[in-house]
């Protein structure tokens, strides 16, 4: 069954990756670096300071700071432990497939898939009652995922297992967030 899985994944991945097209290297180049996405989160930031009182917004952007936090240290010590190759640096494979990006660590799980959608579930349910339009965010992390392959660092279930993680840490903080620090934030403050 596992061996099965992984054929899936592989040959997924090598299909998924060979769509891609010179015409497009720069953009996808460009997507897959964490640094484009600055203006987002300087704008997820001056929501907060916009829409909460100054205590409240403080707190609410230290849980996205905390948040980043745990997923970083989470994917890095599965990376680890699993210590799966990631495509580009596979030598069964890495001269059928386009290579935009070559990171040395491991591919297992993405963790600009569960950096991504962790920060856009805790921010969209932090603002959803706010802006209607908040659903947009999540554009980011679908975008961002979809380069990962699209570069040649990342398989179909490293994504996939990152998106579970990343969603399920941000339902995980925003309810950390409402057990333990909403009650100690003052009126008006």
């Amino acid at each position: 069954m596992l061996e099965k899985l992984l054929k899936w994944d592989r040959d997924t991945f090598i299909y998924l990756n060979g769509l891609g097209n010179e015409n497009y290297d720069a953009f996808w180049v460009t997507v897959t670096n964490m640094a484009t996405w600055i203006p987002l989160f300087l704008l997820f930031i001056a929501l907060f300071v916009l829409k909460f009182p100054k205590q409240e917004a403080f707190k609410k952007v230290m849980t996205v700071f905390a948040l980043a936090l745990f997923i970083t240290v989470i994917t890095y010590l599965t990376k680890e432990v699993i210590a799966r190759l990631r495509p580009s640096n596979d030598l069964e494979i890495n001269t059928l497939i386009r290579i935009l990006k070559k990171p040395t660590d491991y591919s297992f799980f993405s963790g600009h898939a569960a950096s991504s959608f962790s920060i856009t579930v805790l921010v969209f349910l932090f603002l959803k009652a706010n802006f209607k339009w908040a659903a947009l965010f999540f554009l980011w992390p679908i975008l961002f995922c979809t380069s990962r392959i699209y570069v040649g660092v990342h398989y179909p279930i490293d994504i996939i297992v990152g998106t579970i993680v990343g969603i399920l840490s941000g339902f995980l903080f925003f309810k950390l967030y409402n057990r333990f620090l909403k009650k100690t934030i003052l009126p008006n403050t």
